[in-house]
Formats: structure tokens, sequence, C-alpha cells
């Protein structure tokens, strides 16, 4: 069974709206961290409570709150009360096999995100649920709370004040995490190309049944990344089209910038998947072309062997009267004509190029 079929599971026949951690827990505890920054400071800060987060996006400036951990649904309810969040989209905030989707509230905008790694031990993908809440002043991100995430390189940019992000408004900050997971994406077909090139060598030397397993592998991650990249195409397109408020001008410009990266990054999996099923194809052939050539050997030396066993068969019949049974040189000639046979038969077949 499907672990997202699995998991959905536990939310059957619960009224709608009602939060339920669906997944895993993958924090022991809920970690909050905030920035609030102007075009001229910045602070950085640790949360305690749903609270404090309402406290801090209330100063004059631009606030980033970040949120790793989803299971705590009571921190949950009480932060959808503090910034005004519909139950339903804290829903699919804690349903961490939550189809990415984009849902404009008016006064605040939801994205649901994948962020994605590929595990070279395995051949699979790993992913993690990313939420943004995009508000006029704030910005709220959601995370399942993995080792490690690709948001780092945008908190030293706050940090630092480098480039136009202390700047701009909490639009621009969601688009620079979004272009952070999307740039992922092109680092992990790179790896599955590397992976793909490592069997396409195999593939010509000795293909053998970890080659067709390390495909298989391969098939299942590429389809992995079609079904969370391919929904990514409406949502950037959705935003890239400045329909809310809550994207200036200014910001358009670099959506439209990560849509086309996300096309390319659909047109490489295209691609991709192509190559594998193209690999399979030649998995399938050259075992099919090793099974025929051990099947012409086999069939040669069937052949050659046809003629001798009927000559054998021929004299152990035990009749008194046959040609040759007295003759001194009948056994050696017998032998020399059989061995004649199997040198004429050679010959034909490599003439004939069946060997």
């Amino acid at each position: 069974m499907s672990p997202s079929i699995k998991h959905r599971s536990q939310k059957a026949w619960a009224s709608p709206g009602k939060l339920i951690h669906v997944g895993e827990q993958k924090k022991a505890a809920v970690d909050v961290t905030a920035f609030h920054y102007t075009e001229t400071a910045c602070e950085e800060t640790v949360l305690k409570t749903a609270e404090d987060c309402r406290a801090l996006q209330q100063q004059p400036g631009k606030t980033w709150i970040n949120i790793e951990g989803l299971h705590d649904t009571a921190f949950m309810e009480k932060i959808g009360a503090q910034f005004g969040l519909h139950p339903l989209i804290l829903e699919d905030i804690l349903n961490s096999h939550q189809r990415p989707k984009l849902d404009d509230m008016g006064d605040y905008i939801s994205v649901v995100m994948k962020m994605l790694d590929y595990d070279e031990a395995t051949g699979g993908i790993v992913t993690e649920q990313v939420s943004l809440i995009l508000g006029d002043t704030f910005l709220i991100s959601f995370q399942e709370g993995m080792q490690g995430d690709l948001f780092e390189p945008v908190r030293e940019r706050i940090r630092s004040g480098k480039g136009k992000i202390r700047k701009m408004g909490s639009d621009y900050l969601a688009y620079a995490l979004i272009d952070g997971i999307v740039d992922n994406y092109f680092t992990i077909t790179e790896k599955i190309s590397e992976k793909i090139e490592d069997i396409e060598e195999a593939l010509l030397s000795d293909p053998g049944n970890e080659t067709i397993h390390d495909i298989h592998h391969l098939k299942l991650a590429i389809l992995q990344l079609k079904k969370y990249i391919w929904p990514l195409r409406e949502i950037i397109n959705a935003l890239a089209k400045g329909e809310s408020a809550l994207i200036s001008e200014s910001t358009l410009i670099y959506l439209r910038d990560v849509y086309d990266h996300v096309i390319h990054a659909i047109d490489t999996i295209e691609t991709t998947r192509d190559m594998i099923s193209g690999m399979l194809d030649i998995y399938l052939s050259s075992v099919s072309n090793r099974m025929n050539q051990v099947m012409k050997v086999l069939t040669v030396i069937a052949t050659i062997f046809i003629p001798l066993t009927f000559i054998a068969g021929v004299y152990g019949m035990n009749f008194k009267y046959m040609p040759e049974l007295d003759w001194p040189w009948g056994y050696p000639m017998i032998l020399a004509f059989m061995a004649a046979a199997a040198g004429v038969m050679l010959l034909l077949f490599k003439r004939k190029k069946w060997m």
C-alpha cells in the first residue's frame, strides 16, 4: 500500500477542518525561529508561543516566521487563530502527503510545495513538505523538520543585508524560498543523470540483475519527481499573473523566471524518463541477444552431432550381416568420416556467418 494512502486513512470520517497530523513525526518538539527586518536592521529570535509570533509580526517591518515540526496540532491551532488562517488551510499544512497546491484567500496566500533530495544509497527521493503563508507584511513557512534545509542561504542574505531581500516586501521573500526549492530540483536531476551514465556503462559491459534493479529505482524516482514538480507549473503561473494584491509588480518578473525554471525542470524530467525507458529496452535487448548467442552455440553443437549420432546409431545395430563389420579398417574409417562430416559442417556454418 502506498504510504500516502495508508496515512490518509487516519482522516477517514473526520469532520472538515479537523486538525490531524497526517504523516511521520520528524522532530521531538516544535521549533519556531523568526526574522524581523527592515532595510537597515535585522533581528533574529527564537519564539516560544503563538502569541509571540503575532506580537512580532505587528511591529513595523517584515517578518519571516519559520516553524519546524507539524505534529503539535494544538500549537498549530493557536497559530491559525493568531493569523486568521482557515481550518482547511491548516488541514493541508498538517497533511504531509498533500499534493502541491495554491490557495488565494484574499488577505493571505497559501502555497504547499515539496522540498526534495535524492538518496544515492537507496536510489529514492526523500521528500519534505513545505507550506508558505504569505501576508502583506509577513511570511510563515512550515516544515516537517528534516535535518538541514535549503533556506540557509536566504537567512544569510537577510543577516548580511546583501541583495534585494531586505529592501523588498514579503512577496519577494516568498519568491526567494520558492526559487531555492526549485533550483534544488536541478541538483537532483544532475545526480540522476550521473547515475544513468553509470548504468549505461554497465549495460554495455555486463548487465545483470543489479542493473535492472537500478533502472527500476530510477524509474520510480522520476515518477516521484514528476508527481511533485508537475503541479508547480500551475502554482507559479498563477502567482506570476499578478492577480493578487499581495504580489507586487516588481516581484512578478522574478516569479516568471521561476516559472521558466519549473518548465525547464519538467522538460528535463521528461527527457530523463525517456532515457530510462531506452535503457530498459537496451537491457532487454542485451539479455535477449546474449540468450540468442547461447542458443546459437547450442544449436550448432546439436546440429553437428545429429549426423554423427545417426552414423553411430546405424553401426550400433546388432545385425550379423552388415557392411564393413568384418573390415579391419572399418572402425577408424568411420571415425574419420565422422570427423570429416563435422569439419564440413563447421566450414559451412562459417561461410554462412552462422557462427
